[in-house]
């Protein structure tokens, strides 16, 4: 599954154009490295998302086409939160 479409699915980021933003910016890096939208999101890999102050990381323990918002924060475990 794409990047901006798991952020999506996950409830990570709202919309998607937004992860595509997110992502063109390099605010998103997956396993130490800065990726675009287009990546290829497997199960076990560590993803960082910059929001302004706030960076958050999460390992991905799912992946699914679609989900119900009860079900999207199964998708993934939050390694950390920060505050810069």
């Amino acid at each position: 599954m794409r990047l901006d479409k798991f952020l999506k699915v996950s409830r990570l980021i709202k919309r998607r154009t937004v992860a595509n933003e997110a992502c063109d910016s390099q605010r998103i890096s997956v396993n130490g490295k800065s990726a675009k939208a287009s990546y290829d999101v497997k199960l076990g890999d560590i993803i960082t998302v910059a929001f302004g102050t706030k960076s958050v990381t999460v390992k991905v323990l799912e992946i699914k086409e679609t989900t119900k918002k009860t079900e999207s924060a199964g998708m993934y475990e939050i390694i950390s939160e920060t505050e810069a």
